[in-house]
C-alpha cells in the first residue's frame, strides 16, 4: 500500500505538507494542494485512520444508539444522522439499546470503548445508569428525541438547574393539543388517547398536550379515556380494546406514535368499526404510507431527518467547545390534514398537494375549531 511518504515524493513536497492537505490543518497553495491530490489519486493512497487516531486522539467516528431502528421514524432519523456525519467527515457506529436500561448502558459502553469521539442516544424511560456512565467518563453526548431532565430516574447525582447534556427533540405538547382541538372542533366530546411508554419525556409531553387540548376545548378529562399503549403495536391493540369496552366509549382517538396507530387500527378493523364513520382518528407521527390508508391519516409529522442532522451538529459543537453550557433544541412539527379525522376529502388541484400541511409552533396556543369540517 502506498504511504504518505510515497505521496510526498511523487508530489515533490514534504510529508508534513501532505498531512496538511489531507487533514486541512494549515492553508496550502492551490498548486501544491492539487499536486498532492493528484499523487494521492495516482498512487491509490488511503489514509491510515488508526494511525491518525493515535496522534490526534480522535477517530472521527460517532456512536448512535437508538431503539427500534426498523421504525420508519427512527429510520429517517438515522438517515439524517448519517448524512450530516458523512458531510462532516465522520463515520457512524450503530447500536440498538432495545429500550432496556441495562442493555442501553452496555451498548453505549461498547461504543465508547471503540473510541468514538462522541455518542448520540435516544435514552430509555429509565436512563439513570446510562447517565451515570456518560457523566463519569465525560463522554461527549447528545440526547436525541427523548429529553432527560436532572436528576434522571435512578440517578443519585444532585439536581442541576438545567440539562447536563445537549439535547434535541421535536415539540410534542402543542402538536398533540392541536390534534385534540381539531377533533373537538369537529364536535367530539369524548376523545380518547393511546399514550406511549411511561417514563419517556415524549410520553409525558404528549399526555400533557392531550390534557391541554381538552382544557382549551372546555372538555372535562375522563381518566378512563387515557390508556397506555407502551409505544408498541400489540399493547396499543389491547389499550384500544379497553377503550371500546367502556360503557361510553370515545368517539375519537389520538394515538401517540406510528406503532400504536397501527395497533389501534388493527383492533378497530377486528371490531368491524370504520374510520372515521364509527370513530375518528388522529395520530402523532406521519409515515410514508399514511397517505395510502383508507381513510388517509390525519397526523402530526415530525422533522425526523432534521432532528438527526441537528444532533450531529450539536455533537460537533460540543467536540469543538467541550466546556460550553449544554443546549436543548426543540424543532416544530407539522399538522398534516387528511381524512381520518372525519373531514371531507379535499379536491386535488393541478400542481397542489393532496393534503394540507401547516406548522405547529410552540408559541401558538391551540384554538378549537368552531365549524365542523374546517381545516386547521
Amino acid at each position: 500500500m502506498a504511504t504518505m511518504a510515497d505521496v510526498a515524493r511523487s508530489a515533490g513536497v514534504s510529508v508534513a505538507t501532505v498531512s496538511h492537505v489531507l487533514n486541512g490543518t494549515r492553508p496550502v497553495s492551490p498548486g501544491t494542494r492539487q499536486a498532492v491530490l493528484d499523487a494521492v489519486d495516482a498512487l491509490g493512497y488511503t489514509p491510515n485512520t488508526l494511525a491518525r487516531s493515535l496522534v490526534t486522539a480522535r477517530t472521527r467516528s460517532i456512536g448512535l444508539a437508538v431503539s427500534a431502528i426498523s421504525n420508519p421514524y427512527f429510520t429517517e432519523i438515522l438517515q439524517g444522522v448519517e448524512a450530516a456525519a458523512l458531510e462532516a467527515g465522520y463515520g457512524l457506529l450503530l447500536a440498538d439499546p432495545h429500550d432496556d436500561p441495562v442493555h442501553e448502558r452496555k451498548v453505549v459502553q461498547f461504543l465508547h470503548e471503540r473510541r468514538v469521539d462522541g455518542v448520540i442516544v435516544a435514552p430509555s424511560a429509565q436512563p439513570g445508569e446510562l447517565v451515570g456512565y456518560l457523566a463519569r467518563h465525560a463522554v461527549p453526548t447528545v440526547f436525541l428525541d427523548r429529553m432527560t431532565d436532572p436528576p434522571a430516574a435512578g440517578d443519585s447525582a444532585p439536581a442541576a438547574s438545567g440539562p447536563r447534556f445537549d439535547q434535541v427533540g421535536a415539540e410534542s405538547a402543542a402538536p398533540t393539543a392541536r390534534l385534540v382541538a381539531h377533533l373537538a372542533g369537529l364536535g367530539h366530546r369524548r376523545i380518547g388517547m393511546v399514550a406511549g411508554l411511561p417514563g419517556l419525556s415524549t410520553t409525558r409531553e404528549r399526555v400533557a398536550g392531550y390534557l391541554d387540548g381538552l382544557a382549551a376545548a372546555g372538555l372535562a378529562h375522563d381518566n378512563r379515556l387515557l390508556v397506555s399503549g407502551n409505544s408498541e403495536s400489540a399493547c396499543a391493540e389491547r389499550a384500544t380494546a379497553a377503550l371500546l369496552a367502556l360503557s361510553e366509549p370515545p368517539t375519537a382517538l389520538v394515538t401517540a406514535d406510528n406503532a400504536m396507530t397501527l395497533g389501534a387500527l388493527r383492533t378497530l378493523r377486528r371490531r368491524g368499526l370504520s374510520v372515521p364513520g364509527d370513530i375518528a382518528l388522529c395520530c402523532f407521527d406521519d409515515f410514508p404510507w399514511a397517505d395510502l390508508f383508507s381513510p388517509r391519516l390525519t397526523a402530526v409529522a415530525q422533522p425526523s431527518r432534521e432532528l438527526g442532522a441537528q444532533a450531529v451538529r450539536l455533537l460537533l459543537e460540543r467536540l469543538a467547545e467541550p466546556d460550553r453550557p449544554p443546549r436543548t433544541l426543540r424543532l416544530p412539527c407539522a399538522f398534516v390534514h387528511r381524512t381520518s379525522c372525519g373531514c371531507p376529502e379535499q379536491p386535488e388541484r393541478p400542481g397542489a398537494a393532496a393534503h394540507t400541511v401547516s406548522p405547529v409552533l410552540p408559541e401558538s396556543p391551540p384554538e378549537p375549531l368552531s365549524e365542523k369540517g374546517t381545516a386547521s
